[in-house]
Parts: C-alpha cells; structure tokens; sequence
C-alpha cells in the first residue's frame, strides 16, 4: 500500500512540475535554429538551439539610486534566468545631502556625508570635525574623542590608535615580588 502511494505522489509530481513548465511564458524572442535531415530512412532530427534569456529589468527614473543587474544560464534540458535591482547606498547619501543643503540645513548635509568613513577622515585631516549629536567645531572634536565607538572608521581608528599594553594582575605581581626576594637571597 505504501509503495503505491509513493508511485501516485510521484505521479503527482511530475505531472505537476510538467504542467508548470507549460503555463510559463516569455517576452518575444527571435531565435534562428538550424535543422538538419538526417537519411536513414525517414529519420528527421531537429537540432534548435536552447535559449534562456536574461529578463529586462527597468530602472527608467534619473532620480533612482539603483541599477539593473541580470542573467541567465541554459543547458539542453533546463534554463534559468533572473533579475535585480540593486540599491547605490552612497548615491543616496549624497543624494540626501544635497536635499539637506538645499533645505538650508548645511550641518545636517554635512552630518549625512560624514557617515562615509572617506569623508569623514577627510574633515578631521581638514581640521573641521564632522558634527556630533548637534556639536560643531572643537566641541565636536572632542565629543568625537570621548565616543570613538560612533565614528564611521572606528575599526581602522581602533588599528591606528589603541595600543595593546600587558597588563600585570595582581597575582603575578604578588609572584614577582617573592620571587625576586628569593633570588635576592640566594644571591646573599
């Protein structure tokens, strides 16, 4: 009974996977395909090439920060294609900033580009310190100091910055400390 049920689910299956693959459709597509006629008897073979074709997908906007990326893959038997729109997060940050300016918040413009970490080593080599939570200038430079945690580059200001010091605990200290004595008095 078991068996028969596997038989009628696989039936299932692949008459439903058949099924799917007929219902797809397509854009239009111009293929040439060559057949030839094979004479061995009344054999005829038609040889058409395989096509999948890579789906369009449009990004007609000037004002998007996104571009189009596809592709396809075809074998004898099966053909895969897809497609994506991939978001350009810096183009929309700069894109912020310019609405930001042109609103006339200037340190706002600022504060959305310095989260580039360019831009941000940029102005502290300028000497002008991107704002910190509505601080500018030397009050910012030194809100940055206290909470380089926030920085956009911290983990390249961690490399060039903290210096890896050993510390003694106390229980080695309390070890270096006898055992010193004892080669003091060993030396006695």
């Amino acid at each position: 009974m078991e068996a028969k049920l596997w038989a009628i689910l696989i039936v299932v299956f692949f008459l439903s996977f058949l099924t799917w693959c007929s219902v797809g459709k397509a854009d239009t597509n111009t293929v040439t395909s060559t057949s030839s006629t094979v004479s061995s008897g009344t054999t005829t073979v038609d040889r058409t090439p395989s096509t999948a074709s890579a789906p369009s997908v449009v990004v007609n906007n000037q004002d998007v920060c996104s571009f189009a990326a596809t592709g396809a893959i075809q074998t004898q038997i099966f053909g895969l294609a897809g497609g994506t729109a991939i978001r350009d997060m810096n183009c929309e940050r700069m894109k912020l900033s310019t609405r930001l300016f042109r609103m006339g918040m200037k340190v706002g413009a600022v504060a959305m580009l310095c989260q580039d970490p360019r831009v941000f080593q940029a102005m502290e080599m300028a000497g002008t310190p991107c704002p910190y939570m509505g601080k500018i200038g030397l009050d910012a430079k030194q809100a940055w100091l206290d909470n380089p945690e926030k920085r956009p580059d911290y983990e390249q200001w961690k490399k060039d910055n903290v210096v890896d010091k050993e510390i003694i605990t106390d229980e080695e200290l309390t070890g270096l400390s006898i055992g010193g004595l004892l080669f003091l008095l060993l030396l006695l």
